[in-house]
């Protein structure tokens, strides 16, 4: 039997969570070093996954491993990875050592203020990073939608621990009010979320008794459902294939998050910590989108084509929504958190476009996003540490006391409004030009994005860098060394991508038109209007392939 490298992925942060939290109350700094050293191995595991990944090979999955697991219930631990995994968990696995390096003083505040000492702040921040990567990684590698369910809904409870017990101290209002609003951040993400996964499960149900019905024994797996409908053996019906879509996209459109499911989303990045906060919307987040790719359009391809005008609207919602939101924000990381609504919002239209560059450039703006998301929230989180608020209006001139830290603060700031050099331009221009050939006044409407982009990005940074220097700052520090370990390597990645993103987009074209196939969709052929054709007799129409070899 082959090695396991799917399960090693996930295994891994999953023991380093284990051997973290069991460290004992005075090993603070050996909690640190051991959750980075089991972030740095589960990162080998990725790079590995990604060497052995072959696109051009046949079938959606590779590297599969499929164990019975509650046979009654026809549920099988079954794991598969396509382009768009392989991608996802890369990405996973290359931000979480920097979330635990930049969070590496986090917990110490709560440790000087813990007169029980069974309670270990330290070991348990770390230990639940960790946990919360394990959980995304076995996320985006099962193949079985019950196996996908349980995770999916795990990684809520981490999460929880991380906003609520762990959240921004930042602010002048009192531990209790911080608190106050920490603890409701925390319990609005879990209740939206959870919600969200019961409708899932709901849908799960059904699908399973649909399967059961028709083909003799019920089954979760993706791969044996997508076949038996290709060859005609399950039929799942209009109405029933309609409600099932339903309860599974609504479950993913909470998690993405989707107008107007985003409303947690704003509050719980602003009450986290900065390393919280990108674990929220560059990791977790994501599996939502992803989720959307492999689980609604490849199980419910016909109702995945009735819904779609209502959910390209709702895209186009998110879009200028987060937009225009983003540029009334006095909070930094509120302002970030409304404009990765609306980078969710071009991600889901992408996805809902149904051409191959819409859905490539969805998947790359999920790579890109969570690159430049990180590198500015990270920098932001960095500002704010030392300057002790968020206000937007508490800072001014920092250019001038810390150079490298506004140049790094600049850099994921162009990045974020999709500057032409930088990586998330290419996937942003894929989704444009996707659901314009497609939905041409949605595409123009989308545009709108970038314009606002532009200006919430440019005034956040010219409010905060520029001007005179505010007393309060004067003597602000530039980047530490740890903390130029921490960006350097994301910059250099928007840098890279940005000029050469062919690596990302041979590994994710395959599975994308993968999934057209099942979806059965094509991309619109592209028409030239022409005045006359030679020898037609005919002027002012789209020329076809014949007109254009008579015009030659």
């Amino acid at each position: 039997m082959s090695f396991p490298l799917l399960t090693a992925t996930a295994v891994v942060p999953a023991i380093g969570a284990i051997a973290t939290a069991a460290l004992p109350a005075a090993k603070r700094t050996a909690a640190k070093w051991l959750a980075l050293l089991f972030s740095l191995l589960t990162f080998a595991l990725a790079l590995v996954v990604a060497f052995r990944f072959d696109p051009g090979a046949k079938g959606p999955f590779q590297l599969t491993e499929s164990h019975a697991w509650i046979r009654d219930f026809g549920v099988r631990y079954e794991l598969g990875v396509d382009g768009i995994a392989v991608a996802l968990i890369a990405l996973t696995a290359l931000l979480v050592p920097f979330v635990i390096l930049a969070g590496w003083h986090d917990a110490d505040t709560l440790e000087e203020a813990t007169p029980n000492r069974r309670w270990r702040p330290t070991q348990g921040f770390f230990a639940l990073i960790l946990a919360v990567e394990a959980m995304v990684v076995i996320s985006f590698e099962a193949t079985d939608v019950f196996l996908f369910y349980i995770f999916f809904e795990a990684m809520l409870i981490p999460m929880y621990f991380l906003i609520g017990g762990f959240g921004d101290r930042a602010g002048a209002d009192g531990e209790e009010r911080s608190a106050g609003r920490r603890s409701q951040a925390a319990v609005k993400f879990l209740l939206y979320n959870l919600a969200g996964g019961l409708i899932m499960l709901a849908a799960v149900i059904g699908l399973y008794a649909v399967t059961a019905d028709q083909l003799g024994t019920g089954t979760f797996s993706l791969t044996q459902i997508v076949d038996a409908r290709a060859a005609g053996q399950l039929d799942l019906g209009t109405t029933t294939e309609r409600l099932l879509f339903l309860g599974f996209f609504f479950a993913f459109a909470v998690k993405a998050p989707l107008w107007p499911l985003h409303t947690w989303l704003p509050g719980a990045m602003s009450e986290s910590t900065a390393p919280v906060a990108v674990l929220i919307t560059a990791v977790v987040d994501k599996v939502g989108t992803f989720a959307m790719l492999r689980f609604c359009l490849q199980l419910f391809p016909q109702a995945s084509s009735w819904a779609t005008p209502v959910i390209l609207i709702l895209a186009l919602i998110s879009i200028v929504y987060g937009a225009l939101l983003a540029v009334a924000q006095r909070d930094i990381k509120r302002l970030i958190a409304y404009a990765s609504i609306s980078h969710f919002g071009f991600i889901i239209l992408g996805i809902f476009a149904m051409t191959s560059q819409g859905q490539g450039g969805a998947t790359l703006y999920m790579v890109n996003h969570g690159i430049s998301t990180a590198a500015l929230m990270l920098v932001a989180g960095f500002l704010i540490s030392r300057r002790g608020s968020r206000l937007i209006a508490d800072f001014g001139g920092v250019q001038k006391v810390a150079p490298m830290l506004a140049g790094t603060f600049l850099i994921g700031g162009l990045a974020t409004l999709s500057l032409p050099g930088l990586a998330p331009f290419v996937s942003e221009f894929l989704v444009l030009v996707g659901t314009f050939s497609r939905h041409p006044v949605i595409g123009v409407i989308a545009t709108l994005g970038i314009v606002l982009a532009a200006l919430y990005v440019l005034v956040l940074y010219q409010r905060t860098m520029t001007g005179p220097v505010k007393s309060e700052v004067s003597a602000m520090p530039d980047l530490r060394a740890r903390e130029l370990v921490v960006v350097a390597p994301l910059i250099a990645l928007l840098l890279f991508l940005g000029v050469y993103p062919k690596p990302l987009t041979d590994l994710v074209n395959p599975a994308v038109e993968h999934t057209l196939s099942v979806v059965d969709k094509k991309d619109p052929k592209p028409t030239a209007q022409v005045n006359a054709v030679p020898g037609s007799g005919r002027t002012g129409h789209a020329a076809s392939d014949q007109d254009v070899e008579a015009a030659k």
